[in-house]
Protein backbone atom coordinates (compact mmCIF):
# COMPACT_ATOMS: atom_id res chain seq x y z
CA UNK A 1 0.00 0.00 0.00
CA UNK A 2 2.88 2.58 0.75
CA UNK A 3 4.31 1.50 -2.69
CA UNK A 4 1.16 2.46 -3.97
CA UNK A 5 0.93 5.47 -2.82
CA UNK A 6 4.51 6.81 -3.17
CA UNK A 7 4.22 5.96 -7.04
CA UNK A 8 0.83 8.08 -7.06
CA UNK A 9 2.58 10.76 -5.20
CA UNK A 10 5.71 10.56 -7.56
CA UNK A 11 3.52 10.49 -10.79
CA UNK A 12 1.75 13.40 -9.47
CA UNK A 13 4.75 15.33 -9.11
CA UNK A 14 6.04 14.58 -12.80
CA UNK A 15 3.06 15.68 -13.83
CA UNK A 16 3.30 19.02 -12.07
CA UNK A 17 6.44 19.86 -13.08
CA UNK A 18 5.69 19.19 -16.24
CA UNK A 19 2.88 21.70 -16.71
CA UNK A 20 5.09 24.08 -15.38
CA UNK A 21 7.27 23.40 -18.05
CA UNK A 22 4.77 24.01 -20.72
CA UNK A 23 3.90 27.42 -18.48
CA UNK A 24 4.78 30.45 -20.68
CA UNK A 25 5.92 32.81 -17.70
CA UNK A 26 8.71 29.94 -17.13
CA UNK A 27 10.09 30.22 -20.47
CA UNK A 28 12.96 32.14 -21.77
CA UNK A 29 11.20 33.56 -24.48
CA UNK A 30 10.47 36.88 -24.26
CA UNK A 31 7.13 37.67 -22.86
CA UNK A 32 6.38 41.22 -24.70
CA UNK A 33 7.46 40.75 -28.74
CA UNK A 34 6.50 44.25 -30.58
CA UNK A 35 3.22 44.00 -32.01
CA UNK A 36 4.24 46.68 -34.93
CA UNK A 37 6.87 48.81 -36.35
CA UNK A 38 7.18 51.45 -33.82
CA UNK A 39 7.20 49.47 -30.89
CA UNK A 40 10.35 47.22 -32.28
CA UNK A 41 12.21 50.78 -33.69
CA UNK A 42 11.60 51.77 -29.51
CA UNK A 43 12.40 48.10 -28.29
CA UNK A 44 15.36 47.75 -30.41
CA UNK A 45 16.39 51.30 -30.01
CA UNK A 46 17.28 51.90 -33.76
CA UNK A 47 15.23 53.51 -36.46
CA UNK A 48 16.46 52.09 -40.17
CA UNK A 49 16.38 54.57 -42.95
CA UNK A 50 16.78 53.47 -46.56
CA UNK A 51 17.81 56.15 -48.62
CA UNK A 52 19.70 56.52 -52.42
CA UNK A 53 22.63 58.92 -51.82
CA UNK A 54 23.15 59.77 -55.42
CA UNK A 55 20.50 62.68 -55.03
CA UNK A 56 22.50 66.19 -53.99
CA UNK A 57 20.90 68.47 -51.94
CA UNK A 58 18.81 65.42 -50.38
CA UNK A 59 20.64 62.52 -49.61
CA UNK A 60 24.43 62.05 -50.86
CA UNK A 61 27.83 61.48 -49.38
CA UNK A 62 30.99 63.52 -47.28
CA UNK A 63 34.11 61.89 -48.72
CA UNK A 64 35.76 63.15 -45.58
CA UNK A 65 33.85 61.48 -43.06
CA UNK A 66 33.05 57.55 -42.91
CA UNK A 67 30.39 54.96 -41.59
CA UNK A 68 26.84 57.01 -40.42
CA UNK A 69 28.37 60.27 -40.78
CA UNK A 70 29.48 60.05 -44.52
CA UNK A 71 25.65 60.39 -45.57
CA UNK A 72 24.04 63.97 -45.70
CA UNK A 73 21.97 66.37 -47.42
CA UNK A 74 18.46 67.71 -45.80
CA UNK A 75 16.74 64.39 -46.06
CA UNK A 76 19.84 62.89 -43.45
CA UNK A 77 18.75 66.09 -41.33
CA UNK A 78 15.66 64.99 -41.59
CA UNK A 79 16.03 61.62 -40.37
CA UNK A 80 17.75 62.26 -37.77
CA UNK A 81 15.29 64.86 -36.11
CA UNK A 82 12.65 62.13 -36.49
CA UNK A 83 14.99 59.72 -34.64
CA UNK A 84 15.72 62.02 -31.84
CA UNK A 85 12.04 62.62 -31.87
CA UNK A 86 11.43 58.88 -31.22
CA UNK A 87 14.54 58.71 -28.62
CA UNK A 88 16.32 56.15 -30.93
CA UNK A 89 19.68 55.57 -32.95
CA UNK A 90 19.45 56.55 -36.54
CA UNK A 91 21.02 53.97 -38.88
CA UNK A 92 21.08 54.95 -42.76
CA UNK A 93 21.07 52.00 -44.88
CA UNK A 94 22.27 53.27 -48.16
CA UNK A 95 20.69 51.78 -51.41
CA UNK A 96 19.61 52.10 -55.48
CA UNK A 97 16.05 54.67 -55.27
CA UNK A 98 14.14 51.24 -56.32
CA UNK A 99 15.64 48.88 -53.91
CA UNK A 100 14.81 51.37 -51.30
CA UNK A 101 11.13 51.34 -52.35
CA UNK A 102 11.41 47.36 -52.42
CA UNK A 103 13.03 47.34 -48.70
CA UNK A 104 9.81 49.26 -47.60
CA UNK A 105 7.47 47.46 -49.36
CA UNK A 106 8.75 43.93 -48.37
CA UNK A 107 9.32 45.31 -44.39
CA UNK A 108 13.23 44.81 -45.02
CA UNK A 109 13.26 48.57 -43.34
CA UNK A 110 10.45 50.18 -42.09
CA UNK A 111 10.58 53.63 -43.80
CA UNK A 112 12.89 55.34 -46.67
CA UNK A 113 13.30 59.10 -47.35
CA UNK A 114 14.79 59.61 -50.16
CA UNK A 115 13.47 62.70 -52.32
CA UNK A 116 10.18 60.85 -53.13
CA UNK A 117 6.99 62.63 -54.24
CA UNK A 118 3.35 61.58 -54.10
CA UNK A 119 2.00 59.38 -56.46
CA UNK A 120 -1.14 57.94 -56.85
CA UNK A 121 0.97 54.47 -56.96
CA UNK A 122 2.78 55.00 -53.89
CA UNK A 123 -0.22 55.76 -51.61
CA UNK A 124 -1.45 52.51 -52.72
CA UNK A 125 1.38 50.41 -51.37
CA UNK A 126 2.35 52.45 -48.85
CA UNK A 127 1.55 54.28 -45.56
CA UNK A 128 2.92 57.90 -46.78
CA UNK A 129 3.92 60.97 -44.64
CA UNK A 130 2.04 64.31 -44.61
CA UNK A 131 4.24 66.17 -46.80
CA UNK A 132 7.10 68.14 -45.95
CA UNK A 133 9.14 70.50 -47.87
CA UNK A 134 12.80 71.02 -48.93
CA UNK A 135 13.13 74.30 -50.59
CA UNK A 136 12.91 74.25 -54.34
CA UNK A 137 13.78 70.83 -54.69
CA UNK A 138 10.28 69.56 -56.08
CA UNK A 139 8.37 72.30 -57.00
CA UNK A 140 9.93 72.12 -60.44
CA UNK A 141 10.78 69.37 -62.60
CA UNK A 142 12.81 69.71 -65.97
CA UNK A 143 15.42 68.34 -68.33
CA UNK A 144 19.14 68.12 -68.49
CA UNK A 145 20.48 68.87 -71.31
CA UNK A 146 24.06 69.63 -72.80
CA UNK A 147 24.67 73.03 -73.33
CA UNK A 148 25.76 72.39 -76.75
CA UNK A 149 22.31 71.59 -77.57
CA UNK A 150 20.67 74.65 -76.31
CA UNK A 151 19.12 75.83 -79.48
CA UNK A 152 18.25 71.73 -80.74
CA UNK A 153 15.64 71.03 -77.84
CA UNK A 154 13.42 73.48 -76.93
CA UNK A 155 10.04 71.74 -76.78
CA UNK A 156 8.36 68.56 -76.05
CA UNK A 157 8.13 67.83 -80.13
CA UNK A 158 12.13 67.74 -80.11
CA UNK A 159 12.41 64.59 -78.29
CA UNK A 160 10.03 62.27 -80.77
CA UNK A 161 12.08 59.09 -81.12
CA UNK A 162 14.98 60.34 -78.65
CA UNK A 163 16.06 58.73 -75.74
CA UNK A 164 15.40 61.13 -72.44
CA UNK A 165 16.90 59.12 -68.95
CA UNK A 166 15.07 59.63 -66.09
CA UNK A 167 15.51 57.49 -62.70
CA UNK A 168 13.62 53.65 -61.91
CA UNK A 169 10.26 53.96 -60.04
CA UNK A 170 10.45 58.36 -60.08
CA UNK A 171 8.10 60.81 -60.44
CA UNK A 172 10.40 62.09 -63.60
CA UNK A 173 9.86 58.81 -65.35
CA UNK A 174 6.00 59.66 -64.59
CA UNK A 175 6.74 62.83 -65.99
CA UNK A 176 8.21 61.21 -68.91
CA UNK A 177 6.40 58.63 -70.03
CA UNK A 178 2.93 60.93 -69.85
CA UNK A 179 4.37 64.40 -71.30
CA UNK A 180 6.83 63.69 -73.68
CA UNK A 181 5.11 60.65 -74.74
CA UNK A 182 6.61 60.21 -78.63
CA UNK A 183 10.18 59.96 -76.74
CA UNK A 184 11.90 56.77 -75.50
CA UNK A 185 11.96 56.49 -71.92
CA UNK A 186 15.36 55.25 -70.71
CA UNK A 187 15.23 53.91 -67.19
CA UNK A 188 18.39 54.28 -64.97
CA UNK A 189 19.10 53.11 -61.69
CA UNK A 190 21.44 55.71 -60.13
CA UNK A 191 21.32 59.76 -61.12
CA UNK A 192 25.37 59.52 -61.38
CA UNK A 193 24.74 57.03 -63.89
CA UNK A 194 22.27 59.15 -65.67
CA UNK A 195 24.77 62.34 -65.48
CA UNK A 196 27.29 60.18 -67.14
CA UNK A 197 24.88 59.12 -70.15
CA UNK A 198 24.10 62.17 -70.85
CA UNK A 199 27.60 63.62 -71.04
CA UNK A 200 28.57 60.42 -73.42
CA UNK A 201 25.64 60.91 -75.65
CA UNK A 202 23.87 57.87 -74.97
CA UNK A 203 20.79 59.64 -73.88
CA UNK A 204 19.54 63.31 -75.24
CA UNK A 205 18.14 64.03 -71.99
CA UNK A 206 17.74 63.16 -68.24
CA UNK A 207 14.88 64.24 -66.44
CA UNK A 208 15.13 65.45 -62.75
CA UNK A 209 14.22 67.71 -59.92
CA UNK A 210 14.98 71.32 -60.18
CA UNK A 211 16.91 71.16 -57.16
CA UNK A 212 19.19 68.28 -57.85
CA UNK A 213 20.17 69.79 -61.61
CA UNK A 214 21.23 73.21 -59.74
CA UNK A 215 23.74 70.93 -57.97
CA UNK A 216 24.39 68.87 -60.99
CA UNK A 217 25.22 71.74 -63.43
CA UNK A 218 27.21 73.38 -60.74
CA UNK A 219 29.25 70.60 -61.05
CA UNK A 220 28.91 69.86 -64.75
CA UNK A 221 28.97 73.31 -66.60
CA UNK A 222 28.52 71.58 -69.89
CA UNK A 223 24.78 70.78 -68.89
CA UNK A 224 22.07 73.27 -68.79
CA UNK A 225 18.48 72.77 -68.25
CA UNK A 226 16.32 72.49 -71.14
CA UNK A 227 14.01 75.47 -72.04
CA UNK A 228 11.14 72.91 -71.84
CA UNK A 229 9.82 72.06 -68.83
CA UNK A 230 7.03 69.61 -67.02
CA UNK A 231 4.03 71.00 -66.09
CA UNK A 232 3.63 69.37 -62.65
CA UNK A 233 0.37 69.04 -60.81
CA UNK A 234 0.15 70.41 -56.96
CA UNK A 235 0.06 67.39 -55.14
CA UNK A 236 3.86 66.75 -56.68
CA UNK A 237 5.28 70.14 -55.41
CA UNK A 238 6.80 68.72 -52.21
CA UNK A 239 7.92 65.37 -50.48
CA UNK A 240 6.81 62.62 -48.61
CA UNK A 241 8.29 59.72 -46.67
CA UNK A 242 7.40 55.94 -47.23
CA UNK A 243 6.68 53.64 -44.34
CA UNK A 244 5.60 49.60 -45.11
CA UNK A 245 1.49 49.81 -45.95
CA UNK A 246 -0.46 48.73 -42.23
CA UNK A 247 2.54 50.46 -39.55
CA UNK A 248 -0.22 53.22 -38.63
CA UNK A 249 1.44 53.90 -35.56
CA UNK A 250 4.84 54.47 -37.03
CA UNK A 251 2.91 56.86 -39.34
CA UNK A 252 1.70 58.76 -36.89
CA UNK A 253 4.76 58.85 -34.68
CA UNK A 254 6.65 60.23 -37.96
CA UNK A 255 4.18 62.72 -38.65
CA UNK A 256 4.48 64.24 -35.55
CA UNK A 257 8.02 65.19 -35.99
CA UNK A 258 8.33 66.92 -39.31
CA UNK A 259 5.06 68.97 -38.30
CA UNK A 260 7.17 70.37 -35.68
CA UNK A 261 10.35 70.68 -37.54
CA UNK A 262 7.78 72.91 -39.86
CA UNK A 263 6.69 75.09 -36.64
CA UNK A 264 10.27 75.58 -35.86
CA UNK A 265 11.36 77.03 -38.93
CA UNK A 266 13.92 74.14 -39.57
CA UNK A 267 13.32 73.67 -42.97
CA UNK A 268 14.70 76.67 -44.59
CA UNK A 269 18.54 76.50 -42.72
CA UNK A 270 18.34 72.42 -43.66
CA UNK A 271 18.27 73.24 -46.97
CA UNK A 272 20.64 76.15 -47.33
CA UNK A 273 22.96 74.01 -45.56
CA UNK A 274 22.55 71.21 -47.56
CA UNK A 275 22.79 73.02 -50.52
CA UNK A 276 26.27 74.69 -49.09
CA UNK A 277 26.94 70.97 -48.31
CA UNK A 278 26.88 70.12 -52.01
CA UNK A 279 28.83 72.44 -53.43
CA UNK A 280 31.57 71.14 -51.07
CA UNK A 281 34.70 69.65 -52.85
CA UNK A 282 34.11 66.78 -50.51
CA UNK A 283 30.23 66.16 -51.91
CA UNK A 284 30.09 62.35 -53.88
CA UNK A 285 27.45 60.74 -54.86
CA UNK A 286 27.55 56.98 -54.13
CA UNK A 287 26.44 54.51 -57.34
CA UNK A 288 24.65 51.42 -55.72
CA UNK A 289 22.83 48.49 -57.28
Amino acid sequence: MKKMIALLLALVLALSLAACGNNPANTDEPQNTPVNALEKIKADGVLSVALSPDFSPMEFVDSSKTGQEQFVGFDVMLAQYIAESLGVELVIEPMSFDACQSAVYTASVPMSISGYSWTEERAENYELSDYYYAGENETEQVLLIRAADAAKYTKAEDFNGLDVGAQNASLQMQLVTEQLADAHPIAIGDITVGVMELKSGNIEALAVAKGNADMIIDANPDLMICEFQFEVKAEYEANVILITKGETELLEAVNAAPAKAYAEGMYGPWYEAAVELGKSENATELTLE
